[in-house]
Parts: structure tokens; C-alpha cells; sequence
């Protein structure tokens, strides 16, 4: 079973098992939309299989998702894809408690419903953000990384960390795309860089981890910062160019807009800016200098090994404070900071007052 498999990466994951021909492959993904162009892709592309495929529009924090395991819920496998993945949806407390239920909560849920069905492994995706976080969306993976160490002691799991998955749904990249057919300017941070993969390796990672992995490893591409570390603005750069245009700078968004809409053939306006929004990382790393490494094993792929150690009273008290403030119908976004503190000591939360939002 595929979570999330309506995703760029839960899509690149569930084409690659389907080209193996499992005997069952069941995708629950929130967006029926998203579904669907899955069905079309892989129809058109594959074809079909003697297996029981099928995709079902389900919200997995929902009371169907859980009727839904409960009259079936056989799976040797479970991969987890969810994620609210986006630094920008940390700018309300709202949006920030539903990225708290999405990364963790669901999480521990789905982990919980796995051991009771007697699944052999449960595989989840994490971030690079994760290590040495500073945004909440880096945090709540890290957290999660907590919950699934005390998983592991009844069910097998393992995970990844891996780059930006290049030109994903929503991702700056994509959006490139967007602004191409919308004949509008492209903007990007000129100060921030980034390591990136394509979907299929994303999805090819994903299930090294959760075939190969032993129990609460973590995978990540070995990347080199002198080979695989690029600025947004100069992907903006390299895209425009194999699209045929030569960019033109402009100082301001006016003068961006104002460009765009004169459409001068051959050249595209770039707004590049310095970032100033919260929960930004100047650049992003796969471990923490604490973590014991693996880069022996395969050539292409690193992994930290992870004891079984996790603070219960930690964990219990984060599920207690969340639970109180769901009670209450009450809480702000730096109750939720202070409460990412107390499981993340060195959290390097970063609070600029200015969000991705606020922005072109």
C-alpha cells in the first residue's frame, strides 16, 4: 500500500512497484484529482497488471480510511509518502497544527493500524530538512523520526532523507513550468541552494530503503556540495536557456510584470532576490555530525544506523500538549515553537516576521 501515492514522489514509488507486477498495490492519496492522472500515466504507460490494483480518494486521518484498513488493511508492505512539505505553511498556527497531524500524528496512526494487520515493514519519507532543522516543517519530520524509533520495536521500519525532487507539484521548479505558460516572470532566491533529484530516483530510493533497509536505517543520495549543490537562481538561469531564452534581470517585481507583459521574443524576466523569509536554510545537509554512517554498502546511496533509543517521556508529552491544545480549540504559533524546543533542544528556528507568501 502506497500513502500519499498521488504525490510527485508517491507516484514515481507507485509506478516503480507496478512495473514489478505485484500482486496487490492499493494507493489512498487524498486528491482525487491527482489519482486520476496517476491511473492515466500508468495505463498509458504500463498498461495493466494480473494484480489487484487500485486507488482510493481517502483522507488518511479519517474515519473512512479507517474502515477502510480495518476491512482489509492485508499488506506486506506500507509506504508511507504523506507530507505537508512546504516551509510556507508554517506562517499560521492552523495550517501549522495540520502539518503537526500530516508528518506525525498520521504518522504514528498508520504505523499502529500496520502492526496490528502483521506488516512486514513500514516505510516513511522524511527530509533533508530534518537534519539540523530550522523551520517547522524540517522539525515535524525530525519529531517523527522520534516516533517511528519507538515503532520500531514491533514493526520493522526504515526511511529516507532525500533532496528536492526536481519540477515536483508545487515546488519552485515546477512553477518555472507555470510561469512559462502563464507569460509571467520567474523569481528566485539567489542566496539559497539546494541539491535535487528527478522523480524516478526519488522513487527508486524509496523503495531501496524499504526493500534493503534494515530496521530504523535511513537512506540518502550521496550528493557532493561541489557537484550537486546549485542556486535556485542559477536552475532559473540553465532552464530558461534550454527553453531557448536569455534572461533579462529586472530590480523590482513592477519591473518584472511590466517585462513580461511586453513578451520581447528571446529573453524572459528574472527577478533574483537575497531570502528574508522564515524557516529558510542557506543550504541543505542528509546528517548530523552525531549520526553514525554507513556509505559502504552501495555506491549511489548512504545510510545512518539508529539504535532503538528514544525519550518516552518526551514523546508522551508532546502528544499530551498537542492533545490539550485541541481540547482548548486555543494555540499560537510560538506555543507550538516552544513545544518543538522542548523535543529539538538545538532547533535553529529561524523567525524573520516575513513569509514566502508576502512574495512574488
Amino acid at each position: 500500500m502506497v500513502l500519499g501515492g498521488a504525490g510527485s514522489i508517491g507516484q514515481a514509488v507507485t509506478k516503480e512497484i507496478f512495473k514489478r507486477h505485484p500482486r496487490k498495490l492499493h494507493v489512498v492519496d487524498i486528491s482525487e484529482n491527482n489519482l486520476v492522472e496517476l491511473v492515466r500515466d500508468i495505463r498509458s504507460s504500463y498498461g495493466y497488471i494480473e494484480g489487484d490494483f487500485k486507488t482510493f480518494a481517502l483522507d488518511i486521518g479519517s474515519l473512512e480510511y479507517d474502515a477502510f484498513i480495518h476491512a482489509d488493511g492485508e499488506y506486506d508492505y506500507v509506504l508511507n509518502l504523506s507530507a505537508l512539505k512546504h516551509v510556507r505553511s508554517e506562517k499560521d498556527p492552523y495550517t501549522l497544527m495540520r502539518m503537526i497531524d500530516v508528518n506525525i500524528f498520521n504518522t504514528d496512526k498508520t504505523l499502529r493500524q500496520s502492526i496490528e494487520k502483521g506488516v512486514k515493514k513500514y516505510f516513511c519519507v522524511s527530509t533533508d530538512k530534518a537534519a539540523n532543522p530550522v523551520n517547522m516543517m524540517g522539525a515535524s519530520k525530525r519529531i517523527m523520526e522520534m516516533f517511528l524509533l519507538r515503532r520500531s520495536e514491533q514493526i520493522k521500519i526504515s526511511t529516507a532523507r532525500f533532496a528536492n525532487v526536481a519540477f515536483s507539484d508545487g515546488s519552485l521548479l515546477h512553477s518555472f513550468n507555470q510561469r512559462i505558460q502563464k507569460q509571467q516572470p520567474i523569481v528566485a532566491p539567489s542566496d539559497i541552494k539546494r541539491y535535487f533529484v528527478t522523480p524516478q530516483e526519488s522513487g527508486e530510493l524509496c523503495l531501496m530503503s524499504c526493500i534493503f533497509g534494515d530496521n530504523r536505517d535511513i537512506f540518502f543520495p550521496k550528493l557532493s556540495d561541489s557537484l550537486h549543490l546549485i542556486s535556485f537562481s542559477d536552475i532559473a538561469i540553465k532552464y530558461l536557456r534550454q527553453q531557448g531564452y536569455e534572461v533579462f534581470e529586472c530590480e523590482n517585481e513592477e519591473q518584472a510584470r511590466q517585462r513580461a507583459s511586453e513578451q520581447v521574443d528571446g529573453v524572459w524576466p528574472c527577478l533574483f532576490t537575497l531570502s528574508d523569509t522564515t524557516g529558510e536554510k542557506d543550504f541543505e545537509e542528509f546528517y548530523t555530525d552525531n549520526e553514525t554512517l554507513d556509505m559502504a554498502r552501495f555506491d549511489n546511496l548512504g545510510i545512518i544506523k539508529n539504535e532503538a533509543g528514544y525519550d518516552s517521556e518526551k514523546l508522551e508529552h508532546f502528544e499530551q500538549k498537542i492533545r490539550g491544545f485541541k481540547v482548548e480549540k486555543c494555540w499560537s504559533k510560538a506555543d507550538l515553537v516552544a513545544l518543538f524546543h522542548d523535543m529539538i533542544p538545538d532547533f535553529g528556528h529561524k523567525e524573520t516576521g516575513k513569509y514566502l507568501d508576502g512574495k512574488m
